[in-house]
């Protein structure tokens, strides 16, 4: 079979146009070099600077705000459980009595007997703690979320750059049927095939597009101060928490959180037990009565007939065992939530690992040779875009199982309760 020198050169060039594409796409899904996936460190951003602006973007999203206002509102509560129970309180009484002015002047101290504030000041410790572990917790929600969604955009992207890239090729290709077509090489119906062809990559490329512009809207909502080229996760994240190394969830936010709270209702219960019994009330008096001086000492004490509060501090018994349980259950939930990631990871991990080896090198290759053989004679036009297709869907193949690996160690990390760490280890390493 003859052909043009022109055609030949632009099959040439057809043949390299994805291969560079499908080099980057199958070696750089490939964490050791990263191509199709730019890392943080090409867009000019070190980690050092990555977790800083990510922990500042994040304590600036107005939930976090909330959630700070929230915890600054439960820590001045719980300071004013430090505070003594009973305030002093000042009376004064006038009469007149015949040509005789009558006052007194007393202060009234009713005294902490049962010591209810000491146990009230244990209680504001367990709820400053709960506080804080729940607003822990929210960060790392909030992080896991973020990078999900950093995650997301990087998918998206390498789909739309792999669309762009196709369509590009079938533009080429297109090119180059019309040349063979008039050279007499190739007929209609391959000239039609193409036209088909990239009519459909048409609506491929701008839906790839359309999405990619949305999961950029739904970032900069999240992350004021994202963009492409300094806002992407460093490479050096993915290997960082080793998901084989046992997990202490004794430290986990959630589970301090939950336990705090379960203690903060064990005192509540204690406070109610000792509500039951009453606090006596001390008073002194000075005045005038008759023209005498008079001074008194006065002591009252509530009797506890009528209502005995038996039934507020059984209640309150009754709840700390309710969240006790709670607090059981988060344990119990935490540790198979754990296992679960865990599981989903490794596999992921494994599958994603197996598609590095075997695509290797095999996406430039699997380009040249097509276009050899569609220039030689020896595959259709059809089984040229079909072939092409099949390729296509190796390398998206590829970006999906990439995605679904990194959700799945984010998904880890979040379970473990160490994103925040993996993040300041992250700026540490490159001290």
């Amino acid at each position: 079979m003859k052909f043009h020198k022109k055609t030949t050169l632009a099959l040439l060039l057809a043949g390299a146009l994805v291969p560079a594409y499908g080099t980057a796409s199958a070696s750089a899904l490939d964490s050791r070099t990263a191509q199709a996936f730019s890392s943080a460190e090409k867009g000019g951003q070190s980690q050092v600077s990555w977790g800083l602006w990510l922990q500042q973007q994040i304590e600036q999203h107005p939930d976090i705000i909330a959630a700070q206002a929230a915890v600054n509102a439960r820590l001045s509560m719980a300071d004013g459980k430090d505070k003594r129970l009973y305030n002093p309180e000042l009376a004064t009484e006038f009469e007149q009595e015949g040509a005789n002015d009558n006052f007194t002047l007393a202060i009234n101290q009713t005294i902490d007997w049962w010591d209810k504030r000491s146990v009230r000041m244990k209680q504001g410790d367990y709820d400053r703690l709960a506080a804080g572990q729940e607003y822990k917790q929210l960060l790392q929600e909030k992080t896991a979320e973020v990078l999900h969604s950093l995650v997301k955009w990087q998918s998206v992207n390498a789909l739309a750059e792999l669309a762009r890239s196709q369509e590009n090729q079938l533009n080429t290709l297109l090119n180059l049927v019309e040349q063979r077509q008039e050279s007499g090489d190739l007929s209609q119906v391959d000239a039609e095939l193409a036209y088909l062809s990239l009519s459909q990559k048409l609506n491929t490329t701008a839906q790839a597009q359309a999405q990619l512009q949305r999961v950029e809207a739904g970032l900069r909502q999240l992350l004021p101060g994202w963009n492409a080229a300094s806002g992407q996760i460093p490479e050096r994240f993915w290997s960082l928490g080793d998901v084989n190394n046992p997990v202490n969830l004794d430290n986990h936010p959630g589970i301090l959180a939950a336990k705090a709270r379960w203690q903060a209702l064990k005192q509540q219960a204690v406070i109610a037990r000792l509500e039951t019994k009453a606090d006596p009330t001390f008073g002194l008096s000075a005045g005038k009565s008759g023209g005498d001086d008079v001074v008194a000492l006065s002591f009252s004490m509530p009797l506890n007939i009528n209502n005995d509060f038996s039934n507020e501090a059984r209640a309150a018994n009754q709840e700390a065992a309710s969240v006790e349980a709670l607090y059981r259950s988060v344990i119990r939930k935490q540790q198979f939530s754990l296992q679960a990631s865990q599981a989903v990871f490794l596999e992921y991990q494994k599958k994603y690992q197996r598609w590095l080896d075997v695509m290797q090198g095999r996406a430039e290759r699997t380009s040249r040779l097509l276009a050899a053989q569609w220039q030689s004679g020896d595959i259709s036009t059809s089984e040229y875009l079909l072939a092409l297709q099949q390729r296509s869907e190796g390398l998206q193949a590829g970006i999906e199982l990439r995605t679904a690996y990194q959700g799945a160690k984010i998904d880890w990390l979040l379970q473990t309760g160490e994103i925040d760490l993996v993040i300041k280890q992250l700026s540490a390493d490159s001290l």
